[in-house]
């Protein structure tokens, strides 16, 4: 089979949006690999990366197939985007998400989410009243993990805990707190 070749974007949605298999198969050989890598250096398995990325191309023909559906980042973002958001869907549920995941390519969010300014306003203040609210050494962790982007051997080393063990329960502890505070003053 010739390789087939889209002069852009817009031509290689299209021809799917038409029924060209040699289009979707293209797409589907074209980016298995990069979310391979990202899954199987991300806990997971290649099976696994092949369910999930099977899903996420059926995703992505079902959101192609909507003739309202605007397409406003490259393929490869979207299907790595929506390949992503599964796989970090996958490992809350086998409770294997530690809080980093590495990432290999760099996406930018495909739903653009249509927040009110003054809504935005009121979630960031409510989460700087719970952040305030919080106390030590939860904010200190909290700060050091997702702000200044300390490894966990550095909060552990820093905060005196035994392991990394220890300062993930820590962490985790701390974030639950967060939640706690955080939706006791702000109803979504």
């Amino acid at each position: 089979m010739n390789k087939v070749h889209f002069q852009s974007e817009e031509q290689l949605v299209m021809a799917i949006r038409q029924g060209d298999e040699r289009a979707l198969e293209m797409v589907y050989k074209t980016y298995f690999p990069m979310i391979l890598h990202f899954i199987t250096h991300n806990t997971g398995t290649e099976q696994e990366a092949k369910d999930i990325y099977q899903e996420a191309m059926m995703i992505f023909y079902e959101n192609i197939q909507n003739p309202d559906f605007e397409l406003s980042c490259k393929v490869k973002t979207y299907v790595y985007s929506v390949s992503r958001r599964l796989w970090l869907k996958k490992l809350n549920q086998k409770n294997k998400y530690v809080g980093k995941i590495d990432d290999f390519e760099s996406f930018i969010p495909f739903v653009k989410d249509e927040i009110d300014p003054e809504e935005q306003d009121a979630q960031f203040k409510a989460m700087n009243e719970a952040l305030s609210q919080l106390g030590e050494p939860c904010r200190t962790i909290l700060e050091d993990f997702f702000i200044n982007e300390f490894s966990m051997q550095q909060i552990t080393e820093k905060m005196g805990y035994t392991n990394t063990d220890n300062a993930k329960n820590q962490k985790y502890k701390c974030l639950m707190r967060l939640k706690k505070i955080f939706f006791s003053k702000y109803q979504i």
